[in-house]
């Protein structure tokens, strides 16, 4: 069985960019994005309103609205899962100083010192891990590793998956467990 593919190139212009989405269309079926699904655009999203979160002192959730605004009003925020942005945003801002307790003993270095990118995508990462069971622990880490690819520094990725995969072991040990008898 043969199947083909049609690529089509869709130019939209931002603010003061050029941004090209590939799209890929399977023959008689619907087009869809390349790589990122709307939950991982979702998950984009979140981090960039926790950074702006950060950024501004992480002091409460007075903020929360505004970011959550400002970041709908994205041109191409349609294409994310504005449900799982909601939960992630919000729920991260919410819960923050628990995950960080849960996520501070497995870094090498004081809190301080992470970068906002890697701080927003632990927390976005254990999050996930500790509030939401119906999300497989390996695709939490993936999830918050290809963030850190996209977002991070250099090595960031490696980091993140390090410390993720270390908390999972203690969050949700017989899930952990399982998948290492494998």
């Amino acid at each position: 069985m043969t199947t083909t593919t049609r690529t089509t190139t869709r130019m939209t212009k931002t603010r003061n960019d050029t941004l090209t989405t590939s799209k890929t269309k399977a023959a008689g079926g619907p087009a869809r994005p390349n790589a990122r699904s709307a939950r991982r655009r979702a998950r984009e999203f979140a981090l960039q309103g926790v950074y702006a979160w950060l950024l501004r002192g992480d002091a409460g959730l007075q903020d929360a609205g505004e970011i959550d605004a400002h970041i709908r009003d994205s041109e191409d925020f349609q294409e994310a899962d504005a449900a799982w942005f909601k939960t992630l945003l919000h729920g991260v801002l919410r819960e923050a100083p628990a995950l960080r307790e849960r996520f501070t003993p497995y870094i090498d270095r004081p809190l301080e010192e992470l970068s906002p990118i890697e701080h927003g995508i632990l927390l976005i990462g254990s999050y996930e891990l500790v509030h939401h069971i119906e999300v497989p622990y390996k695709v939490a880490i993936n999830e918050a590793v290809e963030l850190a690819k996209s977002f991070g520094g250099t090595d960031g990725f490696k980091f993140v998956n390090g410390v993720l995969d270390k908390m999972a072991a203690d969050v949700r040990p017989v899930e952990a467990q399982a998948a290492a008898r494998r």
